[in-house]
């Protein structure tokens, strides 16, 4: 592999994949590669993969056949959450040569230089318990939004998800050195850090026993102080986890931004429980209205699953009436799909697919005219946005301090920078 000099990426899933994607790409640079766009002939390609759905598994192995038409050489690298759950699977899939688990991604470069076209898929994995070590990641020059990974893994045992035994046991990065990697943005012009982890709010590194020396609310209160950086958002934390403290020190930042992404998966405690969450949604109500209370501007986001193992129609009806009462502004839906070693597997009686799907854009029509209502409550008021450099027909997009997307005929001088600008 040592003739191999160009390498382009694609990235399946959440924001914390894009982190770490961006983080590759500047590693295998660091080795003398040229990075390009997926559509171009690359000598190597790297997909960081997903695996919440069945959907992101079938979509990687679409990718694959998709590079093996048109540049047959090149070598296909598979990392990600895909490659370290199924990583036999995917050394299956013709054109695929090495498959990186969790433990091994960061270690990319030494990987290839190891290759040969034709050699039999190499496997480079482990046992998830083995992975204990935080890398640090960030994205920079992918988008105006810069993604700061600042935690991964996770200790929950919700029963529909397989992030544990792809990602591996809560760890964390130390305060000191999330403050330098903002730093260091600050210094490369971002404007907008998006704080991203498994479980956000379960950041902290442990002392002996079960008590954490650091922790999240310490995190924001010290990035808050980052000169450079004129916003921060979080980018998504448990129920449980965001407390009274946090929402009080968002409402006052000078950095953080009025905008909360809280999951509920479900409006009906039956379910909360099937799924083993940790909260009620009587806590969940709670944290809306404690921040519509300090905030009434806030923006606030609802991870939802329909179609879960033992959903009834009546479940299926609080759930919706529960996010019709709460004062949200949009929902992210996920269409539940059996994942392999999950304990949702065992539980009965499964929803019809064609329900399922139902429900999904029951929800998505909800969310609709949820943001559409969110957003009328704030025409005609100035707002302070951050305009996207893309120009996509014309037109370029931003989004407010309190996430209300903007779309405007495309003014080279607006990008990447924040503007007052009336809704």
């Amino acid at each position: 592999m040592q003739a191999a000099r160009t390498v382009a990426f694609h990235t399946l899933g959440c924001k914390l994949n894009y982190s770490e994607t961006s983080t590759l790409s500047r590693i295998l640079e660091k080795e003398g590669f040229q990075k390009k766009e997926f559509d171009d002939i690359a000598d190597v390609y790297v997909i960081n993969t997903c695996s919440v759905t069945d959907n992101a598994d079938k979509e990687c192995r679409q990718i694959v056949r998709r590079i093996q038409r048109k540049s047959p050489e090149s070598f296909v690298v598979i990392t990600g959450c895909y490659a370290q759950l199924k990583p036999k699977e995917i050394a299956e899939i013709e054109g695929v040569d090495l498959v990186l688990g969790a433990a091994e991604k960061f270690n990319i470069a030494a990987h290839l230089k190891e290759l040969s076209k034709g050699d039999s898929t190499r496997i480079s994995s482990c046992d998830i318990e083995d992975v204990n070590s935080f890398h640090s990641s960030y994205s920079l020059h992918d988008r105006t939004r810069t993604f700061l990974k600042v935690q991964d893994g996770c200790d929950y045992s919700c029963s529909f998800c397989t992030i544990p035994m792809a990602r591996g046991k809560s760890r964390s990065d130390s305060i000191e050195n999330a403050v330098a990697n903002a730093k260091e943005l600050a210094a490369a012009g971002v404007k907008e850090i998006v704080l991203t982890g498994v479980n956000l709010g379960d950041f902290g590194i442990a002392e002996a026993g079960s008590k954490k020396k650091e922790n999240f609310f310490q995190l924001i209160q010290q990035l808050d102080e980052v000169e450079g950086i004129e916003r921060f958002r979080i980018s998504s934390i448990e129920p449980n986890l965001l407390t009274n403290d946090i929402i009080k020190f968002v409402s006052g930042s000078k950095r953080f931004m009025p905008h909360f992404h809280i999951p509920l998966q479900s409006g009906s405690d039956r379910i909360l429980g099937l799924m083993r969450r940790r909260y009620k949604r009587s806590l969940y109500a709670e944290r809306v209205e404690t921040i519509k209370a300090l905030m009434p501007h806030c923006c606030i986001g609802v991870d939802v699953i329909v179609g879960f193992p033992g959903e009834t129609d009546e479940d299926f009806k609080t759930t919706f009436d529960f996010l019709h009462s709460l004062d949200i502004s949009y929902l992210h839906v996920f269409t539940y799909s059996e994942r392999d070693n999950t304990a949702a597997l065992d539980i009965k009686p499964s929803v019809p697919v064609n329900v399922r799907h139902t429900r999904n854009k029951t929800l998505r029509n909800l969310s609709y005219m949820k943001m559409q209502h969110f957003t009328s409550l704030h025409a005609g008021e100035k707002r302070p946005v951050l305009f996207e450099a893309f120009n996509k027909n014309g037109m370029m997009e931003g989004y407010t301090d309190n996430y209300i997307r903007i779309a405007i005929p495309y003014r080279r001088e607006l990008t990447d920078c924040i503007t007052d600008w009336t809704i």
